[in-house]
């Protein structure tokens, strides 16, 4: 009989992991790792106390590091101590609280949390020697970096603050379109029909089962988002609403729009998803930053029945036309290494299970 992913080892670190390698020090902060950081399948990271607003985005390259890259594109650096405002349209580098010294054979991958992609913040880690963002290789040892670039909203910012999240794993855990076939078929992961290809595909809904509410634009002159400010802001201060019955959308180059999936979808407590963007001939735009699904979205155990992906999606070179129930991007399914201690949901206040077309936690709910 086949070992399990926890009896191997391999496969996404749970929760239990995560306070492995902190006792371990392959993770360490200062300030010191607060509990409430690790989540089922991942560890938010903090913003350190200073920002350099650099000319270019830019990876360090192999062999370099960060520091010497950031006195070639360095313009001026902020104390983010008594807070201060990240203007959109520039780019930003910011040293994280965190630092790793990986053993071998652990990986890890970042990602933006749920509320940062939500307000349009592009933020990618990067690393000394890296070579792509939002990932760190295998035995990595050294800093991490936020590159941080306001695309709709100007933020305000302070030291703590967590717009990054990051998941380690050992080996390859991706589950094939066979493996995810058959999960599906035992542990029903989306309403309706599964299309299954390289990951699970999800679509776009706009034919909303209540009214006419379909989405999001952002509004392109608004004002400044406090960070700090949960269930605070007027969302029409900020963006506007989208209407209509038709099941059709004309996207905008350059806009932003908040949209929901059509699927309700499914993370079972032994298994993590990560959302990819389809391919990039279905149309020239982006569906999301924020990819990570933990174990237990949606799950009926947790309190959910399916919750719906919220979509972040920025057009491109032109005006691009989307139709209900077109297929947009796809979930990539892997196992844990075990299950988490803890699962997304209401018991640890998770803003996002069982949701539906939703802002982020930052604007009052209407």
């Amino acid at each position: 009989m086949a070992q399990t992913a926890a009896q191997t080892g391999i496969g996404v670190l749970p929760a239990q992991g995560l306070r492995d390698l902190i006792a371990a020090g392959q993770i360490t902060a200062a300030p010191a790792i607060l509990p409430d950081q690790v989540q089922p399948a991942s560890l938010d990271l903090r913003l350190g106390n200073v920002a350099y607003r650099v000319r270019a985005s830019f990876l360090s390259g192999a062999g370099k590091n960060v520091a010497d890259r950031l006195s070639e594109f360095e313009m001026h650096r902020m104390d983010l101590r008594s807070g201060a405002v990240l203007e959109k349209g520039c780019v930003y580098v910011v040293p994280l609280a965190e630092s790793l010294a990986l053993g071998d054979g652990v990986e890890a991958v970042a990602n933006a949390k749920s509320s940062t992609g939500r307000l349009d913040l592009l933020t990618r880690v990067i690393t000394d020697g890296g070579t792509e963002f939002d990932r760190v290789a295998p035995g990595y040892r050294g800093p991490l970096y936020a590159e941080i670039c306001p695309r709709s909203f100007s933020v305000l910012v302070r030291p703590g603050m967590r717009l990054n999240q990051i998941r380690f794993r050992r080996g390859k855990a991706v589950l094939d379109d066979a493996e995810l076939a058959a999960l599906h078929a035992r542990d029903t992961l989306v309403s309706g029909e599964a299309v299954i290809s390289q990951g699970l595909g999800f679509s776009v809904g706009l034919r909303p089962e209540a009214g006419d509410l379909l989405g999001y634009r952002a509004k392109p002159h608004a004002g400044v988002i406090d960070l700090d400010r949960i269930n605070h802001y007027d969302p029409a201060d900020y963006w506007e609403e989208l209407r209509s019955r038709q099941g059709r959308l004309v996207l905008d180059p350059g806009a932003f729009y908040i949209l929901v999936s059509r699927e309700a979808v499914h993370i079972p407590p032994d298994y993590a998803a990560e959302m990819a963007p389809y391919l990039a001939m279905v149309g020239e735009f982006r569906v999301h930053y924020a990819g990570f699904f933990d174990p237990g979205f949606g799950h009926a155990a947790e309190g959910g029945a399916g919750a719906r992906g919220v979509l972040e999606v920025r057009c491109h070179e032109a005006p691009f036309v989307l139709e209900h129930g077109q297929v947009v991007g796809r979930l990539v399914y892997e196992r844990m290494a075990d299950r988490p201690d803890t699962l997304y949901g209401a018991g640890i206040a998770s803003h996002y299970q069982g949701q539906g077309l939703k802002l982020s936690k930052h604007f009052r709910a209407g």
